[in-house]
């Protein structure tokens, strides 16, 4: 694992017209790791998560992403990122989007079967991506970004709407990939996909609360899951689990 962190920033701000997106961030992401980016919708998390690939326009600060400024043309295809909007084109296939994809990425051509199978995408391949439910064009979506081998991935609630099974078998494609060396900066507003992830930062009104391990969290706030703990330091006091005041 790298002692240089995958993405480093410095007093970031952004706004959206008069309202203070993101007020003086900072923030250091190691290298290697599945890092969980937590908060409820609206936070700020698909602003951080554009600012770090390089399409969010910033007002002030430094983002550093792979020791480059963020959205470098030198980080193409050295970082992958995965909206919360599809991004696959209806009126082709599966294959067909993937094939597009990765001429594009200039990735080899075996990577459409790799990402395909990584993906669990085999039995929609020849199907057209306007036909797939929800979840499938999400996986569409999450292959592309595989092309090529990116060693930062930006998921932006990349598990939304996907079953319970397939959820799992994605988390363990994340800490393969991570235990290879790629970066993974994945949000969710779940809470109970915190404990899937080897460092949380989570994330309040475009603030940053904590950045710690799953445990540490839990033992800094004396909470017994990710959610009391997020409540625990809006409030100040622990919170009990669901399981505790049933």
């Amino acid at each position: 694992m790298s002692d240089l962190p995958a993405v480093l920033i410095t007093d970031l701000n952004v706004r959206r017209g008069r309202q203070r997106v993101l007020d003086g961030l900072n923030l250091r992401i190691p290298a290697g790791q599945v890092i969980g980016l937590l908060g409820p919708s609206g936070c700020g998390k698909t602003t951080l998560m554009r600012s770090i690939v390089g399409v969010q326009v910033v007002q002030s600060g430094t983002v550093t992403v792979l020791g480059q400024p963020a959205g470098s043309r030198s980080m193409r295809g050295r970082v992958g990122y995965v909206t919360q909007s599809p991004s696959v084109y209806d009126d082709l296939t599966v294959k067909q989007n993937l094939q597009y994809f990765r001429t594009v990425l200039g990735a080899p051509r075996s990577d459409v079967d790799r990402v395909i199978e990584a993906t669990d995408l085999g039995a929609n391949a020849t199907q057209l991506a306007g036909s797939l439910s929800g979840g499938e064009r999400s996986r569409v979506s999450l292959a592309g970004a595989l092309l090529g081998s990116p060693e930062l991935l930006v998921l932006d609630e990349p598990t939304v709407g996907l079953d319970p099974v397939l959820r799992a078998e994605l988390w363990t494609l994340f800490h393969r990939l991570a235990a290879a060396g790629t970066s993974l900066l994945v949000s969710s507003h779940v809470m109970d996909e915190a404990s899937r992830c080897d460092r949380l930062l989570l994330m309040r009104n475009g603030e940053i609360l904590a950045d710690d391990t799953p445990r540490g969290l839990l033992e800094r706030t004396g909470a017994a899951d990710a959610e009391s703990a997020f409540l625990a330091l809006i409030t100040g006091r622990p919170e009990q689990s669901s399981d505790e005041t049933a």
